[in-house]
């Protein structure tokens, strides 16, 4: 009798140390995620946004100098994760860094232009050259519209909603679901026949000069904004489209970024349509969205490393080029995983998220770093020639995805604890 007492105590002693240890972990882990958001947040707060409070963007390491890049998509992204940081860890530098942001991005709406007079001055820059591009505005809008919820300051929301209604009216081909990619600054002119961003093709067709555009949900936060059943229409027009148009894949190789001839897709460009599939989800319940989007992730996931990795160049065949690592894919698969899970079909990329958030935590630039413009921010690195030159970037949308998904993460694992 005595010896089944003490094995019965033995195991409610075994059961409270492992009850403990369980604790203790979950708490270190916590502490992780706080430590990792707050150094990635105080980066972009004090390096990535200048005195203006735009994205410097892209910092080439071999020069020591940033390069702009598409300032305004830049920007909203960076912004975007700032406002999930201060959601998390309440503090208000990080609010009062996406405000400036804010303030620079709403600074851009046209006034004065006969043609353009509500649309926003939103530059691509680079190889593309000095156009208005549809997604540089559309999928810099999160941040804005996140970031009026957070300050009900009615520019950060009224601004995107002016470029957005600009753009339905002079954009939108409604009857084959894709928006017009780019717009002249100088004459207003929606370029219908021919992109910046394939110069070397002489005969361009619809699908060369549109897509579907629907990265950012811009009409689906229109329509929250405003209550016009206009934008919600649109923005299902556009999920639609996705579904429609997605490939065997999951992808929409179709469409640049992606480039169908060479095989190779865009880390991340595939993975904003699946999230705005899910946010058309949310709005609606239409499953055929949430599948679409798990199919995406699901063909993703087969490129990202046992470490987490995930790199710039990857080909449809499953062939990788490993010369650039990039984070903002590595934490935008963590990102929707997290989502599909909350949903209850994303069961199997549990194993990806870890993946992802171990990663993040590990491949962060040292607080001590030499390189003041580095220091804190996570890896994002694009190797390239140019100019003669081998050009070795790091790009600021690592840290503002990195923001992003370590926000969700906690809030997704420790969330409920903070409300107990």
């Amino acid at each position: 009798m005595k010896k089944k007492y003490v094995i019965m105590f033995s195991t409610i002693v075994l059961i409270l140390f492992s009850a403990v240890k369980i604790e203790a972990e979950d708490n270190l882990k916590k502490q992780k995620v706080l430590q990792a958001l707050n150094e990635l947040a105080y980066h972009a707060s004090n390096v990535l946004l200048d005195e203006e409070g735009k994205s410097r963007c892209d910092y080439n390491i071999v020069q020591g100098k940033w390069y702009p890049y598409e300032p305004a998509w830049h920007t909203g992204q960076i912004i975007n994760g700032l406002v999930d940081a201060y959601r998390v860890t309440d503090n208000e530098e990080y609010l009062i860094a996406a405000k400036k942001a804010g303030n620079w991005w709403t600074s851009l709406l046209i006034k004065d232009h006969p043609k353009l007079e509500g649309m926003l001055y939103a530059v691509h820059g680079d190889h593309a050259g000095e156009v208005l591009v549809f997604a540089t505005i559309s999928d810099g809008t999160p941040g804005l519209f996140n970031l009026y919820k957070a300050t009900k300051i009615d520019k950060y929301a009224a601004v995107p909603t002016s470029a957005g209604r600009w753009m339905l009216e002079h954009m939108y081909v409604p009857e084959h679901g894709v928006f017009y990619d780019t717009v002249d600054p100088e004459t207003g002119e929606v370029r219908k026949e021919n992109s910046p961003f394939w110069k070397d093709k002489e005969v361009q067709e619809l699908f060369d000069v549109s897509r579907p555009n629907n990265e950012g949900s811009l009409f689906k936060d229109m329509y929250e904004y405003t209550g016009d059943e206009k934008y919600k229409k649109v923005f299902i027009q556009l999920c639609n489209s996705l579904v429609e148009k997605q490939d065997e894949y999951g992808l929409w190789m179709d469409f640049m970024p992606n480039h169908k001839h060479e095989g190779t897709f865009h880390p991340r460009f595939n993975l904003w349509y699946a999230e705005s599939l899910i946010d058309g989800y949310e709005l609606t319940g239409d499953k055929r969205y949430l599948e679409a989007a798990k199919k995406t992730l699901e063909f993703h996931v087969k490129f990202q490393g046992k470490d987490g990795s995930f790199h710039y160049v990857n080909f449809v065949d499953g062939r990788t080029d490993r010369g650039s690592k990039t984070g903002s894919a590595v934490a935008f698969i963590g990102i929707l995983g997290i989502r599909l899970i909350e949903h209850g079909i994303g069961e199997q990329f549990k194993e990806n998220v870890e993946r992802s958030f171990n990663w993040v935590i590990k491949n962060r630039f040292a607080q001590n770093h030499p390189d003041p413009n580095l220091r804190g921010g996570l890896i994002n690195l694009r190797s390239r020639h140019r100019q003669g030159m081998h050009w070795i970037t790091q790009r600021d949308v690592g840290t503002a995805f990195g923001m992003r998904f370590l926000a969700k993460y906690y809030e997704h694992y420790f969330g409920d604890e903070d409300k107990k």
